[in-house]
This record gives C-alpha cells, sequence and structure tokens, in this order.
C-alpha cells in the first residue's frame, strides 16, 4: 500500500479500536457504542464490564461549538444509561478540547501512547514460542478478569494467543481485524514469567499472522513501560491518549 503518514495510522487505529468496541457490546448485556458527531462513547451499563469500558473518543480540531456538542452528547449517553465515571479519551495535541474539558470539571487521569505500523515493516522474524489453545477462559484467567466477563463474547471474532511456560498458561494477547489494520490489544504477563520476551514474542507472532490474514497495518495503545517493546518490532509513536475524568459530576 502507499506510505502512510502518522495521521493515517492514528485515524486506522482509532477505528479499528471503537469497531473492537462494538464487538465487545455484542457480547455484553445492555452495551452499546454511540456515535455522534465529534463522539463515539462505549456505554456498559452492567457489570462486570462496567468498569473497564465506559469511555468515550472525542474528535479531533473541532470548532468551538462542535466541541461543546461534543461534549454535551457524551454528557447525555452516559447520564441516560445511569453511568457517573467514564473517561473522555482525546489526543495530546488537541489542547482546545483539553481547555474545554478541564472547564467542566474534568481531571487528567492516565494516558497511553498511540502506537502504529504498517506490516511490510515488522523488525523480528516469526517467534518459536509455546502456544497452547486459544483458550478464552485461559484469557480473562490471565488478565484477572471475571469468568463471566463479556459472557455473550463472539470468540472466533477474535484472535486469541495464550503462551506457556512449564505447562502454564502465562501470558496472552487478543488481535482484532478490521479494514486491513490489526489492533492488538490486552498483551498480558503473569509476573513469574516477565522479563522472559515473551510479550514481545506474543505481539511479533500476531503481527506476521495478520500480515498473513491479508491485513496491511496494526495499531494499539502502549503504557510508557511497554513503548519501546513495541518499538522493537516495528510500532511508531503516534502520540498520547490523554484519559480524563470527572470525579464529582455536575449538578
Amino acid at each position: 500500500m502507499s506510505t502512510l503518514t502518522d495521521d493515517d495510522l492514528y485515524v486506522r487505529g482509532t477505528e479499528t479500536l471503537l469497531a473492537a468496541w462494538e464487538e465487545y457490546a455484542r457480547g455484553a448485556t445492555a452495551a452499546s457504542v454511540q456515535r455522534h458527531p465529534g463522539v463515539s462513547a462505549a456505554v456498559f451499563p452492567n457489570d462486570p464490564e462496567r468498569a473497564v469500558y465506559n469511555n468515550a473518543v472525542l474528535g479531533h480540531d473541532l470548532a468551538p461549538a462542535e466541541r461543546i456538542d461534543a461534549l454535551d452528547a457524551m454528557e447525555a449517553v452516559y447520564a441516560e444509561a445511569g453511568i457517573t465515571q467514564f473517561a473522555a479519551w482525546i489526543h495530546e495535541t488537541d489542547g482546545a478540547m483539553r481547555d474545554d474539558l478541564e472547564s467542566r470539571g474534568y481531571e487528567l487521569e492516565e494516558t497511553t501512547r498511540a502506537m502504529g505500523m504498517s506490516l511490510d515493516d515488522v523488525q523480528l522474524p516469526r517467534p518459536e514460542l509455546d502456544l497452547g489453545p486459544a483458550d478464552w477462559a485461559d484469557y480473562l484467567r490471565i488478565l484477572e478478569l471475571p469468568a463471566d466477563f463479556l459472557a455473550a463474547a463472539d470468540q472466533e471474532a477474535y484472535e486469541i494467543l495464550v503462551a506457556r511456560l512449564d505447562g502454564g498458561s502465562v501470558a496472552t494477547a487478543i488481535a482484532f481485524d478490521h479494514h486491513g489494520d490489526c489492533g492488538i490489544y490486552n498483551v498480558t504477563t503473569h509476573e513469574r514469567a516477565r522479563r522472559r520476551g515473551i510479550g514481545t514474542a506474543l505481539t511479533a507472532i500476531h503481527l506476521h499472522d495478520a500480515l498473513a490474514r491479508g491485513c496491511e497495518t496494526a495499531s494499539l495503545q502502549s503504557t510508557d513501560v511497554a513503548e519501546r517493546v513495541y518499538a522493537s518490532v516495528g510500532f511508531r509513536d503516534l502520540g498520547r491518549i490523554l484519559e480524563f475524568v470527572r470525579r464529582h459530576p455536575r449538578r
């Protein structure tokens, strides 16, 4: 494919993330992703998903009136669902939206790093790794999520990898394809198996498998400690995602 800019990769990754949330919503009770001008909000009103997926992605470079409408729509969606705790996601370069959020009482809670790549740029050969069955129960167990999390999920919609060490499942990562982009999520390793390169290997395997499936790009969101890991397999830094929450909703 033609050379992709960082902006291209960011847009592709965001659309994949939203599509993944829509798939998650199909596996949860009364959940949905509601798209309005300037904002897409994942609405998960019931446990156990309620504490994880109530996040909204706000549009970038909106005009002042568009920002107001997007924020009003976001707040209305969650209020209607009875959800008081949710996170509003923006790109770090969107200073105007940040100012508007802060003026409404939102505070920065955490950040992740948006990363993306062309699969032509995979920098590692496909690693050899002891992989177990693509088991949903193992995936949830490694993530320390309850057994009924996304109980109605279509497991065939995801590519699940589970790595084994000394006969036990110790690491996992999930992938979701959308319009030629492979989103890689929840790369997690048990503490006893860390610093062995297992997470890196799982990520690289997902990239090689995605290329074999016909994907052209890959995307993910990284914590600070994992950025070097993902850069080592070819991911590019696309800027920080700022996650804002409001501790005390307006009356």
